[in-house]
């Protein structure tokens, strides 16, 4: 089975990069390798499913024009395929007068990155799009929207067949090995060759990326976010999205509300060591990957840095009480009854040797090979853009 191009991963990345490259040259004979079942088992389908409007990012960085650009393209391919969205707009609202000076930073980012209809806003401004909402200066953000990312996958996965593109499933990388004219890819199930492959493995890319570079200095800590589920009776207190003022510290926005394409309102996520790489509950347990973790030097000094915070997002991890108590700040009338729990999701948040958290994509090219190293939020947002450059560098290496 020999192949042009191979993609490792069938998550909303290696999708979207798969489907670029066909776009660009047709006779491509190309595969998407994915260990699952079917397509878009974890980041992506367990994404809360936000459109990102990019004014968070700073100017000229690849999650910045990826962003906007990404936005442009899933909104002009949702239309093209006829997946529903919703532009329904959210607000970031500052509670505390400390976190003013980061608010206005913010509103400045997105007034740089070309967002229009920005809009500040006071306390009954923020009343009036969310009524059941404290703070005390916001910034609506009307480019903001809803999507199902599980179903733009499939839609992308659709395209890429009726391109002549195929799919292997259940196809776990084992081994690759660089045979200078192609790259052999063995599983347990068999072996295929590529003469380039690209590396979109997400929760894994950094261990896929270790078989092929000699020197990798990035290693994937998975940080899984929790959410809450608001219950029906609870539905009116949200209107549709409220953020809260993110910490420039770290790259996580913070829990907040995000009303979801199926009419459901999700609270969370925190953000908490997972025990395993796929760890979507508090029992999953890998101790060989959490050894990985714990023993990774840049991960000791985040620890080191910033041990009172990741204690605060464990503490709440296991107490709904102090879960609620974060949710108050923005919804004060929010009780514990009215939350039920949700699925989690696990973010790949890739660390450098110096406990950099490192919050831009970084996407690392060697010959005949390309690995997506780092590719958090907004990448579903972004995945187009994301694959259109991906599928440039892999065509032309």
């Amino acid at each position: 089975m020999k192949y042009d191009i191979a993609i490792i991963g069938g998550g909303i990345v290696g999708l979207a990069t798969a489907y670029n490259c066909l776009l660009k040259n047709p006779d491509l004979k190309l595969v998407v390798l994915e260990k699952e079942d079917a397509p878009a088992r974890h980041q992506t389908g367990h994404n809360s499913g936000v459109i990102h409007s990019g004014i968070y990012y700073k100017p000229g960085s690849l999650k910045a024009k990826n962003c906007l650009d990404g936005y442009k393209m899933l909104l002009e391919f949702a239309d093209a395929h006829n997946i529903p969205y919703d532009l329904c707009g959210k607000v970031i609202v500052a509670t505390d007068e400390k976190e003013l000076d980061q608010l206005d930073k913010i509103y400045e980012r997105g007034l740089e990155n070309g967002l229009t209809g920005l809009r500040k806003i006071d306390s009954e401004g923020i009343k009036e799009i969310e009524p059941h909402c404290a703070g005390i200066r916001g910034i609506v953000v009307p480019q903001t929207g809803i999507i199902d990312y599980t179903e733009v996958a499939y839609a992308y996965k659709k395209a890429i067949e009726d391109q002549g593109g195929e799919f292997i499933h259940s196809f776990k990388v084992k081994k690759l090995w660089n045979k200078e004219k192609f790259w052999s890819i063995s599983s347990e199930d068999g072996n295929i060759t590529a003469t380039k492959i690209v590396n979109c493995a997400g929760l894994y890319s950094d261990k896929v990326a270790k078989m092929a570079l000699n020197n990798l200095d990035t290693k994937i800590i998975p940080f899984r976010g929790e959410y809450y589920m608001l219950k029906d009776s609870s539905r009116h207190l949200v209107n549709h999205l409220i953020y809260p003022v993110p910490d420039p510290n770290f790259p996580f926005l913070g829990v907040h509300f995000t009303r979801m394409m199926n009419g459901h309102i999700e609270a969370g996520p925190n953000a908490v060591l997972a025990f395993q790489r796929e760890g979507y509950k508090k029992s999953d347990i890998n101790l060989g990957e959490l050894f990985e973790s714990l023993a990774w030097p840049g991960f000791r000094k985040v620890v080191a840095k910033y041990w009172k915070t990741g204690m605060g997002e464990m503490y709440r991890s296991f107490s709904k009480k102090a879960f609620t108590k974060a949710l108050q700040k923005l919804i004060p009338e929010i009780t514990t009854s009215d939350l039920k729990p949700a699925d989690a999701g696990v973010r790949a948040q890739a660390c450098d040797r110096t406990g950099g958290l490192l919050d831009d994509f970084k996407i690392v090219q060697e010959e005949r090979a390309i690995h997506v190293l780092n590719a958090p939020s907004p990448a579903a947002t972004s995945s187009l853009s994301i694959g259109k450059t991906v599928s440039e560098m892999v065509l032309n290496a």
